[in-house]
Formats: structure tokens, C-alpha cells, sequence
């Protein structure tokens, strides 16, 4: 099993460090999205300058190309990519539905590429075999991602991916058995709680999840915390899990509110596209709040976007330079928008983990938030 280590613990709030065979993660964490093996617009080199201290890929994505053979051929995940840090895979999920045409039955989903419009087939057995072939560290079991507010069709979606579950243990066991006798690196299996924002179905769900041999969870289907509501969700799931092994939210940390609730409420990794996303739009964030950097204000602003920022773009440019990099539309400005954007959510987490080990969260939280929300 994947050994995690809790160091600090408050009520669901924790400070730990979860142990892969390519090196530890001192949680909370944020992960970066390397969605196709890669953070856009920014190097592996530099993802570890700015302090990242994983990054998590689409298996959607590397299916369609390059192949998980042709990863595996060369290496796995980690000499394929030269990142030799700790590595998460995706199961595709959520991409299959939402970029698709995807046709779902009991047994899998059946989508077209959106590359070249082959027909594809994917179920549990097919997405472990995937990920084994790639060779992350942390492998999300095949699910059914929904995003909506029917109740029926969360429930569908969340039995779906309960039926699921099984097959998806049962070929990374086969798959486990299988590596290890050619001498290969463990690689560890999370289940994904679903049931949307319905408090029964979520209770549903993670007492089931709960009861299954696999080494953490992730929670899916949550795509903000605005609400109350959502970090209601995010804390009951976490009281049923089990406390001794590790939990990832899924696709969150579009706003920085996200890591701060996912923390409080027992949440030990993140991962989100926003910040790169964001970044390539022109949005950066700082602790005054998100701004836009093509903005008029910007033109003649020759000092650091944000003086206190220890990233490469705040320590050697101006927000001058970077604004008449946006307007001439030059590539180097995103790159370096999205070092800023990626090491400011690396650093709340660094702060996050921090205060919990110090009893100072509470205190870290209200200032952020009152000063970038402008409460």
C-alpha cells in the first residue's frame, strides 16, 4: 500500500507526506497539470524551480497520443518526460464525456478522437492497462465524471462508477503482479467518489469507497467551492473516508478559496488547469486578487507585478515589460505568466501546510482571503 505519514492534525485538516517511488510530497500540495505530459507553456526544469512537487497527466489524452506503448517503449512516464519527480494519471474520464460524443453502456465508453475520429474503446481494464503502461505513480480508477445538477443523472453516474470500481481493482492488482515480476516500481490505485452535490449521494458514496483495497481517494465532480454548499460536500465526504490514507480533489484550484477549503476540510493534493489557463488569457493572480495584465494601468508600471513574489517573472521583470509582451502578443510573456500563476498556487499550499504545522491557519486564511477577495 502507498504509505502516508500524517505529521500535524486538526480536526479533518492535515499536514503529511505521501511517499512514491520517485520521491516524496509534503502535502497539502498543489500538482500541476500536465495534461499531455507537459504543463503548458512551461519546462519540467522550471516547474521544479518554481517548488512543484508533482504534476498529474490525461490518460484521455496520451491514449490519443502518443500511446501508452510508445511511453511505455521508452521508459514509463518518468524517462519519457524527464520528470523524475512524483507523477498522478487522470483516468480520462471526465474528457471522454465533456469532449465527445462518447456513448457509455455497462461496459465502458466508446468516443471518437477529437484528433483524427477513430472510433476508441475504453473501460476499467483498458484505462488500467493504460496507466500501468504510462507509469505515474498514482493511477485515478476509471469513473463516470458528471457535472450537473439532476439528481437522477448524478446517481446513474455515481452507480456507473461504484459498478466500475471492481474491474478497476481487479486489473491493477493483475497489472501489480505482473510489473513486479519484471521488476518494475509500484504504482498505486485511487477510487473517485462521486454524487455531485447531493449529501446523501456523496454519503453513498464514500462509505463504499471507503470499504475498497485501494491506497487513496480522489474526489470528483466538484469544479468550485463558491459555494457553502460545495464545501459542505467536500467536508462530509472527508469525515467518511478513512483518515490514514491520502485524498486528491480533483480538478480544483480555479480560485484560490478552493485550496484553502479543500484543506480545511481534509484535502491533502490539488490539481487544476486554471492557473496556466488563466495565465495564457492575460489573468494573474496576486494578493490583491486576480488582474488583467493587458490592462492601460500596466503600460508604465515599472516595478515587479507583485514585489513580495519570489517566482521568476516578479524577481527579474517589470509588469511594463510583461504587459508589452501581451500586447505584441509574444510567446514568452505566457511562459512567464504561467511561472507566476503556477508558483503562486504553490506557495498557498507551502503557507497552507505551514500554518497547520504552526496552529496558524485560521489566521493565514482570513488575511488571504480579506485581502484578495477584498472582504
Amino acid at each position: 500500500m502507498l504509505k502516508f505519514d500524517i505529521e500535524k492534525q486538526n480536526g479533518l485538516m492535515r499536514a503529511g507526506t505521501i511517499h512514491t517511488p520517485h520521491g516524496d510530497i509534503k502535502t497539502p500540495a498543489f500538482i500541476g497539470a500536465a495534461t499531455r505530459a507537459s504543463v503548458k507553456a512551461i519546462t519540467h526544469a522550471q516547474m521544479r524551480e518554481l517548488g512543484s512537487q508533482g504534476i498529474l497527466a490525461n490518460t484521455y489524452h496520451l491514449i490519443l497520443a502518443p500511446g501508452p506503448d510508445l511511453i511505455e517503449k521508452a521508459g514509463g512516464f518518468a524517462e519519457f518526460t524527464s520528470w523524475h519527480g512524483p507523477s498522478f494519471t487522470d483516468s480520462g474520464g471526465f474528457q471522454m464525456l465533456s469532449l465527445t460524443d462518447a456513448k457509455i453502456d455497462h461496459d465502458g465508453v466508446t468516443f471518437k478522437s477529437h484528433i483524427n475520429g477513430d472510433k476508441i474503446r475504453m473501460n476499467p481494464e483498458i484505462s488500467m492497462q493504460a496507466q500501468w503502461k504510462i507509469g505515474a505513480d498514482i493511477h485515478m480508477a476509471f469513473d463516470q465524471a458528471i457535472d450537473s445538477t439532476d439528481k437522477d443523472k448524478v446517481a446513474k453516474a455515481m452507480k456507473r462508477t461504484h459498478d466500475w470500481l471492481p474491474r478497476n481493482i481487479a486489473e491493477h492488482q493483475r497489472m501489480a503482479a505482473e510489473y513486479k515480476a519484471k521488476g518494475k516500481p509500484e504504482q498505486y490505485l485511487y477510487a473517485v467518489v462521486q454524487g455531485g452535490l447531493f449529501e446523501d449521494l456523496r454519503r453513498e458514496s464514500a462509505e463504499l469507497m471507503a470499504k475498497q483495497p485501494v491506497d487513496g481517494y480522489g474526489i470528483g465532480s466538484l469544479y468550485t467551492t463558491e459555494t457553502d454548499e460545495t464545501a459542505n460536500i467536500i467536508k462530509l465526504t472527508n469525515e467518511i473516508l478513512p483518515n490514514d490514507k491520502p485524498r486528491h480533489l480533483l480538478g480544483m484550484g480555479s480560485e484560490p478559496r478552493d485550496l484553502f477549503i479543500g484543506a480545511k476540510y481534509g484535502c491533502d493534493t490539488f490539481d487544476c488547469v486554471a492557473p496556466t489557463r488563466q495565465a495564457r488569457n492575460g489573468a494573474l493572480y496576486t494578493p490583491d486578487g486576480r488582474i488583467n495584465i493587458r490592462n492601460a494601468k500596466y503600460r508604465e508600471m515599472f516595478a515587479p507585478l507583485d514585489p513580495d513574489c519570489d517566482c521568476y517573472l516578479c524577481k527579474n521583470f517589470t509588469a511594463a515589460y510583461l504587459h508589452h509582451l501581451y500586447k505584441v502578443d509574444e510567446i514568452t510573456g505566457k511562459t512567464l505568466a504561467s511561472i507566476h500563476n503556477e508558483r503562486f498556487v504553490v506557495r498557498i499550499c507551502d503557507k497552507i501546510r505551514a500554518s497547520i504545522l504552526d496552529d496558524t491557519f485560521d489566521e493565514y486564511m482570513s488575511e488571504f482571503m480579506s485581502r484578495y477577495y477584498h472582504a
